[in-house]
Formats: structure tokens, C-alpha cells, sequence
């Protein structure tokens, strides 16, 4: 009987540094566009007062589409394209991280637990400032009345082609004149303590599917294909996990709420226990793409970018 063979993890030092993040840039773009939709339908869906404009994903999706069009569902997209930057920032984080804690530790579930949470914090750091804005903008159609900053009617006939940097530059103004710099890290906290758990959660799942999958499937099964099927299975367990606190943290970042608490107190007051699970399937089926992109992509990625003395070494 052939022995099945354990998925094979390519660590930092394999890689190409050079080709890894250029390919990187590339695969972080298209995930964004490709799940940007359902991000906006979730944020909208999450600061809505119970079922006041939608009331579900798929009635928020056909209701946007009609009122707005296609733009409509990609409100903000060019500025959240910003997290470029930190999307290559969480993968060298991760990478970086995942080397230094195997040298004291070969546990995979603890390198992975550690490197995930680092380089959430990281990116988090960078990214807060984009998605407070771009949240803004994600508000500005159906749901513009829930949010505290309005962006002005553009009347001239060429300002279709300048509107998403007018309104982009109006929002900025306002957050600053509201609140200063410290508006643009409004629900910094909440950030941390939705992302840090789902990125800490998200990895160690990750692998664990694989590894199960790889043991219940044939032995030829290409590994491409279980950590594919492992990817989605761990956004599921990490977003469901995290979902409360991602629901907080929307709030707060689209409201102008300062508190964390009194904030999750109030959405458990007004609309108990299912008030946590807003936007959680849209949440799910926007992270359900992302996961097989990223983990199809990210493994490729790697692949690809494996230094050339290793290629022949490696098996799939």
C-alpha cells in the first residue's frame, strides 16, 4: 500500500524573494475585486438598525444592484485597494514570524497560531485608516443615512469622471475635521480584536483541514486541490468565531462610536443574540472565494516562487 505523503509546507527561506512579491501584488489585487462586493453588502448589512434596508444578503445584493447599478456594489473600491500594501506586509510578517518561532518550536499549530496573529497586528495597523474610509464610502448609497459624513452632490457634467477622488477627498476632510488623525484609527481596537483571533484561528484550521483531508483522500490527489477545499473550511470556522466582534467593529468605525463595550452592550440590548450574527453568511461567502483564491493563489504563489535549486526537489 503506498504511503500517503503529508502536505508539504514551503517555508520562508525556500522562496524567491523577488518573484514572491511580484506575483504577490498581482494575487492580492484580484482577491479584492473579486470579493470587494460582498464586503460592501456585509458592512452594510452589519450597521443597518435591524432589518431596516435589507433583509438579508441576497435582497441587500438584488436591492443594490437596481438603486446603484454595478458601481453601487464597488463603492470605495479604489481606495481600499490601498491594502495592497498591507496585504504584502501580512504575508512577510507571517512568513518572518512563522522562521523565528520555529526555532524554538517545530509545533506547526503553534507556528502558525503565533505568525497569524503577528501579522494581523501588523497589517491592521495599516489597514484601519483605509477601511475607515473606504467604509464611509461603501455607506454613501442606500444606506447614507446610517453614517456621519455625507459627501456633496457633484452637478457639473464632467464630474463623473472625478467623483470617486471628490469623494473620497470630501470624507477625509470630514473625519478630520470631526475627529482629528484619531478618527482615521477609530475602531483600531475593535479591528485588533476581530482580526488578530479570525488571522490566529484561520491558519492553524487551515492546516489542520488539509492534513485531514489529505488523510481521507486518495493518494494521488493532487495537495493543490485539499488546500483549496481546506482553505474555505477554515474562513468558515474563523469568521463564525469572530463574527460578534467584526459586528462591533463595524459600528463602530461607520458610527463615530468611541466605546467597544457600550457598543456591543447596546447591539445585545437592541437586538439580542442574533444582532451578532449580521452579515455573517455574507461574511462566509465573501470569505469563502477569498480563502480559495488566496490559499490556490498563495500555494502557487510559493510554487512559483521557489528558489530554483529546490523546484526538483519538491513533490505535488
Amino acid at each position: 500500500m503506498q504511503q500517503k505523503r503529508n502536505i508539504q509546507i514551503i517555508e520562508w527561506e525556500d522562496l524567491d524573494k523577488r518573484k514572491f512579491y511580484s506575483f504577490g501584488v498581482f494575487m492580492t489585487m484580484t482577491i479584492r475585486a473579486t470579493v470587494y462586493p460582498a464586503m460592501l453588502i456585509r458592512t452594510r448589512l452589519q450597521v443597518q438598525k435591524g432589518k431596516s434596508l435589507y433583509t438579508g444578503t441576497y435582497d441587500a445584493f438584488r436591492k443594490i444592484l437596481r438603486a446603484e447599478g454595478v458601481r453601487g456594489l464597488y463603492r470605495g473600491f479604489m481606495v481600499n485597494t490601498f491594502t495592497l500594501i498591507s496585504g504584502q506586509a501580512y504575508i512577510t510578517t507571517y512568513e518572518l514570524v512563522r522562521k523565528y518561532v520555529s526555532n524554538y518550536s517545530k509545533d506547526n499549530t503553534l507556528k502558525s497560531l503565533v505568525a497569524g496573529g503577528s501579522a494581523s497586528l501588523v497589517a491592521q495597523s495599516i489597514t484601519v485608516p483605509i477601511d475607515v474610509i473606504s467604509q464611509q464610502l461603501m455607506m454613501q448609497g442606500q444606506g447614507e443615512h446610517l453614517t456621519r459624513f455625507k459627501v456633496k452632490p457633484k452637478a457639473s457634467a464632467g464630474a463623473k469622471h472625478t467623483v470617486t477622488f471628490g469623494q473620497t477627498r470630501d470624507i477625509i476632510a470630514q473625519i478630520f475635521a470631526a475627529d482629528g488623525f484619531r478618527g482615521f484609527y477609530r475602531g483600531y481596537v475593535a479591528s485588533l480584536l476581530t482580526y488578530i483571533p479570525n488571522s490566529a484561528v484561520w491558519w492553524p484550521f487551515y492546516h489542520f483541514y488539509a492534513e485531514q483531508l489529505s488523510k481521507m483522500a486518495p493518494s494521488d490527489c493532487p495537495h493543490l486541490i485539499l488546500q483549496a477545499m481546506a482553505g474555505p473550511l477554515a474562513a468558515a470556522t474563523a469568521s463564525t468565531v469572530t463574527n460578534p466582534m467584526d459586528v462591533v467593529r463595524a459600528r463602530v468605525q461607520v458610527e463615530g462610536r468611541t466605546s467597544v463595550i457600550e457598543t456591543f452592550k447596546q447591539l445585545i440590548r437592541e437586538e439580542g443574540f442574533w444582532g451578532m450574527t449580521k452579515g455573517l453568511s455574507a461574511r462566509i461567502i465573501s470569505s469563502t472565494p477569498t480563502a480559495i483564491v488566496m490559499v490556490v493563489g498563495y500555494e502557487t504563489l510559493k510554487k512559483l516562487s521557489l528558489r530554483p535549486e529546490l523546484v526538483d526537489s519538491r513533490h505535488w
